[in-house]
């Protein structure tokens, strides 16, 4: 079967009221079981989390110097302008699949692959990511509280060990949550983000009185040269020079990887379809939760920096290791335990984001439509959310799978990119469409989020750029043969979601919604009141 009737697929767009109607009358649906309150918890859970205990010091160590705390907050200013774009586009395209449903919408079919693409690119290796990450605060909770485990243990424990065992196991339990359904995901979600939230508090309040000022100083180390080595940024490669750490550079180089204590934002859109009148409670959980989290971070940073010299920040648990430094031991025990709920959250979340972009894929035939289905026993697309986590737990045996973070960061930043973009693009292709919120001054809101997300990605390394090029061209490869062919855009006549579906536990869901929120409602143009974006 032809793709298309006029062969193309690149410009095969999905049409903005198609979008809504796969939602109102598709027999696999998501239940609405998110409020604004969910959502904020939902972003504080993924943003909350190796960024905070992890990130700040090693770039300061490494990077930056005490002028990290300047890369938290350009790291920050872009996360706000992008958040904003996707506020905009979440209101206004309430359905799963982010920044994918979004480039659907705007774009077509191709390009929405590649950002599909890009996200799962994002989603499996934070998973993964983090998950060795928490082995490491897990020996050192261990330890803290005097249990020292046997050599031959341990070295299954480490984040750098060859054969790791505990972040498969976290990996598959977390899983098995998420599979089992959102509701009790969430629940769990709202009481450890609690914790974990009255953790930080108390680490900033306890810190603060253990500040030296001097080791504020220099608070912009001298530039150093990169070794030779190391693999350039992509900035320094096209200008042919090495710009290596620290310096004012540096600020900027650790910006780059710092967005990824940002991420999180971003996969509150794909909950649009699990959410209560989406048109407002996403946008708001978005911008509300990346608020709270910027001034938590930059309080830790500053806090962190002022409590231990910059050089001595490098160490596997940052934070519980300058506590520990300044005589209060008992809270490095408490810091260790939050980062435990941290690290555990973000996981969660990732994985409910995972699966709703696979299962928005799948419904829209991408991939295995199999994955496009809800569980008539779970109320979850528990096929979706089984193969994220394993996608997850295979990535994690990998032994140098920390090497990769910056691939989450360039993921991320990809998708940033093309929302900036498609916020142009819609105001003038559909200038009519409901919006529940509005970005503010348009077009310079949008062209400063996409130059400065440009502008952070010029700022990762070459070998993380190649690393993404591969990545791309294998998604190219998979669309060609699989996905351009079995799109449900291009075989809207043959299609039928149950064909072959023997699985007793899957089925005609009927999902609690409300079809006034999801119709791409039209209304006439009306200049917006001036400061009041947020239209109730």
């Amino acid at each position: 079967m032809a793709p298309s009737a006029n062969g193309q697929t690149v410009g095969r767009r999905l049409p903005v009221e198609s979008a809504f109607t796969r939602v109102e009358d598709a027999r696999h649906r998501l239940p609405r079981l998110f409020g604004r309150r969910d959502l904020v918890v939902l972003g504080l859970g993924v943003m909350i989390g190796s960024g905070i205990f992890s990130i700040s010091g090693n770039q300061a160590a490494k990077v930056a110097g005490p002028a990290v705390i300047l890369s938290f907050v350009i790291a920050a200013i872009v996360c706000v302008l992008a958040a904003a774009c996707y506020a905009e586009l979440s209101s206004t395209i309430p359905v799963s699949g982010s920044a994918y449903t979004f480039s659907y919408v705007t774009f077509g079919e191709m390009w929405a692959w590649l950002v599909g693409w890009a996200l799962v690119l994002e989603l499996v290796t934070a998973a993964a990511i983090v998950a060795r990450v928490w082995s490491a605060y897990f020996l050192a909770t261990l330890d803290g509280f005097g249990v020292t485990l046997p050599a031959g243990v341990a070295q299954f424990f480490g984040p750098d060990a060859k054969v790791n065992l505990v972040a498969p196991l976290l990996l598959l339990i977390l899983t098995a949550m998420v599979v089992t359904g959102t509701k009790l995901s969430a629940r769990v979600l709202t009481v450890v983000v609690i914790a974990k939230v009255a953790v930080i508090l108390l680490v900033i309040v306890v810190g603060a009185m253990h500040i030296n000022t001097d080791n504020y100083s220099p608070f912009v180390p001298m530039a150093r040269a990169a070794p030779a080595t190391a693999s350039p940024t992509l900035l320094g490669w096209i200008l042919d020079s090495s710009f290596g750490s620290f310096g004012m550079m540096g600020i900027f180089t650790a910006a780059s990887s710092i967005v990824f204590a940002y991420i999180g934002f971003d996969l509150i859109a794909t909950a649009s379809e699990d959410a209560r009148n989406p048109r407002k409670t996403v946008p708001q959980g978005m911008l509300l939760g990346v608020g709270a989290v910027t001034i938590l971070y930059i309080a830790m940073a500053v806090v962190l920096v002022g409590m231990r010299p910059y050089g001595e920040l490098g160490g596997s648990a940052p934070v519980s290791e300058a506590m520990a430094a300044v005589g209060v031991g008992w809270a490095a025990k408490v810091v260790n335990l939050g980062a435990l709920l941290a690290l555990m959250t973000v996981i969660m979340v990732v994985l409910i984001a995972q699966s709703r972009v696979l299962f928005n894929m799948g419904r829209d035939g991408l991939l295995p439509k199999s994955l496009g289905r809800v569980s008539r026993v779970y109320s979850s697309p528990a096929r979706a959310a089984a193969a994220a986590g394993f996608a997850a737990l295979a990535l994690t045996l990998y032994p140098q799978v920390l090497e990769l973070e910056e691939l989450l960061v360039i993921g991320a930043l990809f998708c940033f990119a093309f929302c900036a973009i498609g916020v142009l693009t819609l105001r003038r292709s559909e200038p009519n469409l409901e919006r529940g919120f509005r970005v503010p001054l348009v077009p310079l809101v949008p062209l400063v989020s996409l130059g400065s997300t440009v502008w952070l990605m010029l700022n990762l390394k070459t070998s993380t750029w190649t690393k993404f090029g591969i990545w791309m061209l294998v998604g190219i490869l998979i669309y060609g043969l699989y996905g351009r062919w079995h799109s449900r855009l291009a075989n809207e006549d043959s299609w039928d979601y149950d064909l072959g579906d023997t699985d007793p536990g899957t089925g005609g869901l009927q999902a609690i919604r409300h079809e006034s929120e999801l119709r791409a409602v039209r209304t006439p143009p009306q200049k917006p009141t001036r400061g009041k974006h947020m239209r109730s």
